[in-house]
């Protein structure tokens, strides 16, 4: 599984991301039914190509280059992205109950402003 995307993408879901995927392997996009019930984007990693174009466009640096770089607050988050899939309600529902427990079990995380959960993730 290439790139994961984090917990400072819940509550700005900021599509930068998406429009600069070469592949759009970001879902949802706002085209998509989900996006307005989505509490964060997800990549998808059979479709991503580890082109690493999404890093420097997200704005609230939500997205890791990979599991082992992704911090050890943010490991469930690696799971909801392998299973979202567009279009598929069921994987929706499952990667979002994982994003609400994330959300849940991380209170003083989630009470960080999405622009500086990043930094928070550190310490």
């Amino acid at each position: 599984m290439p790139f994961v995307i984090t917990d400072p993408c819940i509550g700005t879901k900021d599509s930068a991301c998406v429009d600069v995927c070469p592949v759009d392997c970001i879902h949802p996009r706002k085209d998509e039914p989900e996006f307005a019930q989505a509490t964060m984007l997800y990549i998808h990693p059979d479709e991503c190509i580890d082109c690493g174009a999404c890093v420097p466009a997200c704005p609230v640096a939500a997205i890791y280059d990979s599991p082992d770089s992704t911090p050890a607050s943010q490991k469930a988050l690696i799971e909801a992205n392998a299973i979202y899939r567009a279009g598929d309600a069921g994987a929706v529902a499952k990667a979002e109950e994982i994003v609400k427990s994330h959300e849940a079990a991380h209170p003083d995380l989630m009470a960080v402003p999405p622009a500086e959960r990043a930094a928070a993730h550190a310490k």
